[in-house]
Formats: structure tokens, sequence, C-alpha cells
């Protein structure tokens, strides 16, 4: 019998979406299991032991300095080598969800995977405070990454729970993360179109960007939290729109099934 895909779910002081994650990789079949920081700092060998690292939601060391700041300089500070060792490989995936966003886009790993190099923020949202509900997205169909497979041009319904979730960067860099085809996920109006209005677009994003990727699709991040939505009753109007497939849930199908392959 083939082993489940083990699934490295990082833990440090302050994160508080680690258990949804946990939950959502192992209702999609794989082997997550929780390792906190100070271990990796002890063994940075161990990352190699996984197929997926995975960074949860929250407010990690209370968001001091910057939004994942702190967790970030821990990583490229202490485990770089072998964080580019585990991306250097084909058959892993990482992923970061809101403040793991903010902490893959601090380390430089999206989204050009130059560790140590900052090329994207993700800045004070524009309305000045929290944005915490239900936002409307449209997954990019140009994408290629492993995560969006076959989802490309689905409209999705995600949580989103942050302060600083607005995507900003040079227009030179931006440029470059359109014409690479980087973007995964961006937010939309009632129409469908992408927008950067409030409150469809909740934080004033740069072209309306939720998420981004790396050029091989393998490094994936985003603002919004599809492992709350991995079963349909966890939305709040499921009976009347009669939803039968949780939005969230395919993305850690895919993931799953892709390192299982690998």
């Amino acid at each position: 019998m083939k082993t489940k895909a083990r699934i490295l779910i990082l833990k440090t002081d302050g994160i508080n979406c680690d258990e949804e994650l946990e939950f959502a990789f192992r209702l999609a079949g794989g082997n997550p299991e929780y390792v906190h920081v100070n271990d990796l700092r002890n063994n940075p060998k161990k990352i190699l032991d996984y197929k997926i690292i995975a960074l949860p939601g929250g407010f990690s060391y209370g968001d001091d300095i910057a939004s994942g700041k702190i967790l970030a300089t821990e990583m490229t500070s202490f485990f770089s080598e072998t964080i580019k060792k585990f991306i250097d490989r084909k058959d892993t995936l990482t992923i970061g969800i809101c403040n793991g966003f903010q902490v893959l886009v601090r380390t430089g790993l999206l989204p050009f995977a130059r560790i140590g190099q900052m090329d994207v923020t993700l800045a004070n949202n524009y309305s000045g405070h929290l944005e915490c509900r239900w936002v409307n997205l449209q997954i990019e169909d140009r994408n290629n990454s492993p995560f969006l497979r076959d989802m490309g041009g689905q409209k999705v319904s995600y949580q989103v729970a942050h302060g600083e979730g607005r995507f900003f960067t040079q227009e030179k860099i931006l440029d470059i993360i359109e014409d690479e085809n980087l973007v995964g996920l961006r937010y939309i109006n009632g129409t469908g179109k992408a927008t950067m209005s409030y409150p469809a677009n909740p934080n004033g994003s740069l072209n309306a960007i939720a998420g981004i990727t790396d050029s091989s699709g393998r490094i994936f991040g985003l603002m919004p939290h599809p492992e709350r939505f991995v079963l349909r009753e966890q939305y709040p109007n499921w009976r009347r729109l009669s939803i039968e497939d949780p939005h969230g849930l395919q993305i850690f199908k895919n993931a799953v099934k892709f390192v299982n392959k690998a």
C-alpha cells in the first residue's frame, strides 16, 4: 500500500489556523504532521522528510515589526539552505495561506523563489482595518500550478481574515508576474469581473491579486482561506445555494495527488 504524502504543518507562536489546515489535508488523503519551528532550527534536515510544507494563517509572533516578518527571518537565517534543497526537488510543494503567504513573500520564495530577496509585499488594507468575511474569487486559467489543476476559470468563495493583505510591488515586477502567468486567483465583483474596488476587493490589491505562485507553480501563496471551506456545511448559506462540492477542498486534493504521483 502506497504511503500517504507526509505534510509539514509549520507551528510557532501566534499561528491559529493550523488545525483547519491539518484537517483539510487529512480530508484530502494526506498525512499532515505538526512541526514546531524550533524543531527545524535544531534539525533543519527534517524538512527533507516531507513532500509538502504548509504555512498556516494566524499572527505569527503577533505580527510584530510586520506581518510574517519574524518567522520569515527565522526561516532565511536558520534553514534557508535546506529549504532551497526542498524546493529544488521536483516532487515537493509549498503553500502559505494568509500569514503563511506573508511569510513566503518576505522570505523571497514568492514570486521568484529567490530566498532572501523580497520583490513584493502584502501591505496594510486600504480600509485601514481587519477584513474578516467571505469574498468571491476566480481561479486563473493560465496558471500552471499543481494546486489549481483543472480549476482554471472557476469562481469560488473563500473567507478572508487579515489586516495586511494588499498585494503591492513595483510596476516592472507586476508586469513580470502577469507576463509569466504567476497570478493564481483574483478578487471579483458581483458580475464576475476582477476588481480593485472595495468591498469586493477587501484590501486594494494591485490587479485584484489574491494569490500567486512561482514559475514552477509548486510554491503557492494566497490571502483567502480555502482550508475553511472543505466541508459544504462550513459555508453559511449552503442549504439555500445547494452547494455539493466545498470550494476549498480541491486545492488540497490536487496537492496530495501531485506529490503521490511524483
